[in-house]
């Protein structure tokens, strides 16, 4: 069995170093920055090509991407008991070759193909759905924006690994921050931008495995926006709300 994170760490190195005291195989990071110098012979992110979009954006580097390359995300090594095959970036072209993954966003997405030593071989996908302004066109008031317009992108990109009617001819798992709710149930939710979310993900055969009521914490209280029949699990908490049990939103 293998012994899988997701953690969107936010550039912490500390981040870095609890990994390594974890008992885990691989993990699956957001927003990561570079590995310190004290672990990196502990840790394995992969070749750069793997997660780091300058490989194939070509606007890369020009004064709209600066700080992307700062967060990216990115599949870790961290055992002897998997063996891990990096897939290349590369621009969202027709056909990929076998080590290349075609990607649409910056710092959104990084695929890797995990083989266990006893089990059979699957692809991790590690996702961020970076919040995205609206176009200047809407004088939108919105000043973060919208993360769904990211997780549809991470969602054509994760469609390429999808090539047949029969979900279980896949073996894919996805993990990571999408900024978005999870609320199965209740009319009010339906055709919501994050349902639209889950139902495309619902479409490629990825069943949601949580977090999800009652595995897991319900907010103590919830949003207005949420449904009140929602079994949605909140994973982030701001500095006012000072600590996990007053989390309201989830990532």
């Amino acid at each position: 069995m293998v012994k899988l994170v997701s953690w969107n760490i936010a550039k912490r190195r500390n981040a870095w170093r609890e990994l390594c005291e974890m008992d885990v195989d691989v993990a699956l990071l957001q927003e990561a920055g570079n590995v310190p110098n004290d672990v990196s012979g502990a840790v394995d992110d992969g070749p750069r090509a793997s997660w780091d979009p300058q490989a194939w954006n070509a606007n890369y580097g020009n004064r709209w991407s600066t700080g992307l390359s700062e967060r990216w995300c990115k599949i870790v090594k961290l055992s002897d008991r998997v063996e891990v095959e990096w897939f290349k970036q590369v621009s969202p072209i027709s056909m990929s070759s076998k080590d290349e993954v075609a990607v649409s966003g910056i710092g959104t997405i990084a695929v890797a193909r995990i083989i266990p030593e006893d089990g059979q071989p699957f692809i991790a996908v590690s996702m961020w759905a970076r919040w995205m302004l609206p176009h200047t066109s809407t004088n939108s008031k919105w000043r973060i924006g919208m993360p769904d317009v990211s997780a549809h992108r991470i969602i054509s990109d994760i469609s390429g690994f999808v090539g047949d009617y029969d979900p279980s001819a896949h073996r894919i798992v996805a993990a990571g921050d999408l900024n978005i709710v999870y609320n199965p149930a209740g009319a009010e939710w339906d055709g919501s931008r994050d349902q639209s979310v889950w139902t495309r993900m619902d479409a490629l055969g990825l069943e949601y495995l949580g977090p999800f009521h009652p595995n897991g914490r319900r907010a103590a209280k919830q949003r207005e926006w949420l449904a009140p029949s929602s079994m949605n699990v909140p994973t982030y908490y701001t500095t006012y709300e000072k600590g996990p049990e007053k989390a309201s939103q989830q990532k």
